[in-house]
């Protein structure tokens, strides 16, 4: 089969590159500097040369507080709205299975409960909006798709909040760190492999919800990152650290369609033991 992985250089498609490399699976991994995924023209004529059978989508927009500059007209909906629906139209020309991963900024986060895959959707910040387009693109446009929402991720190969909180411990004693909002966080690994997993076993099509087991706050992630150092993490309010865009307050994803399929899904904490033998502290 001949995959193709778009945002290859990315901290999920590094990882996915690494996981099929172990694996000796053959693919061809692209960057934003080897296709621009916003000119459906460049798109469409890499397709037809190239003519995949898979496709893991794995190109982002990620910066979300940049995403609020200029709603609807930034790079933001460049790549992950208008760039996913020319990602949906070449690969259903070419009959390629689509693999797009989503957000749990799809929903608004007052929901008290567990969001499910038919939850309603209603995006409070211009990334979870344009990460919504995305979806429905993939949706209305494709036959052979897996839609995989997921939050918090952390992972080897690119920045996050678990490098950021370890290189901030090297230069302070305290640290505050909000504590009212509440998620999942999620090993790029542990999310690789699901997307390898759903393609290899043929799980059903459609949407689903990966993140480790688990939830905490993101002082409570941050408490468990640093427990090993000196340093004091103190929590504060969302309204004591003011950010351009909003981030939802409780956006705890269900995970019981994806353990159906008899994935084992890792505890967040398992998966952040996991990540920390392999980088150097």
């Amino acid at each position: 089969m001949k995959i193709l992985i778009t945002g290859a250089t990315g901290q999920l498609g590094t990882e996915l590159c690494h996981l099929l490399d172990e694996k000796q699976i053959k693919y061809i991994g692209v960057g934003s500097k080897d296709l621009d995924i916003t000119d459906k023209m460049a798109v469409d004529d890499y397709f037809s040369k190239v003519q995949p059978e898979l496709v893991y989508h794995c190109a982002a927009f990620t910066a979300v507080d940049d995403a609020e500059e200029e709603p609807g007209k930034t790079t933001n909906w460049d790549v992950n709205a208008t760039g996913t629906e020319n990602i949906a139209n070449a690969s259903e020309e070419s009959g390629a299975t689509l693999v797009y991963i989503s957000t749990d900024y799809v929903f608004d986060g007052t929901n008290d409960n567990m969001y499910n895959e038919n939850s309603e959707t209603n995006p409070q910040n211009e990334y979870g909006r344009a990460k919504l387009a995305g979806e429905k693109a993939v949706a209305n446009i494709m036959n052979k798709y897996y839609i995989i929402r997921t939050s918090w991720v952390f992972g080897k190969y690119g920045k996050n909040f678990v490098y950021t909180m370890l290189n901030l411990a090297k230069t302070h004693d305290h640290l505050t760190v909000v504590d009212d909002q509440m998620g999942r966080p999620t090993w790029s690994r542990t999310l690789a492999e699901f997307m390898l997993y759903a393609t290899d076993k043929k799980i059903s099509y459609g949407l689903y919800q990966l993140s480790n087991e688990g939830s905490c706050t993101w002082y409570e992630f941050a408490k468990e990152i640093l427990k090993d150092t000196k340093v004091t993490v103190a929590p504060v309010t969302s309204a004591e650290y003011p950010q351009k865009a909003y981030r939802p307050r409780h956006s705890l994803m269900n995970l019981k369609k994806a353990k159906n399929t008899n994935y084992q899904v890792i505890t967040w904490k398992d998966a952040l033991v996991e990540f920390t033998r392999q980088i150097d502290l």
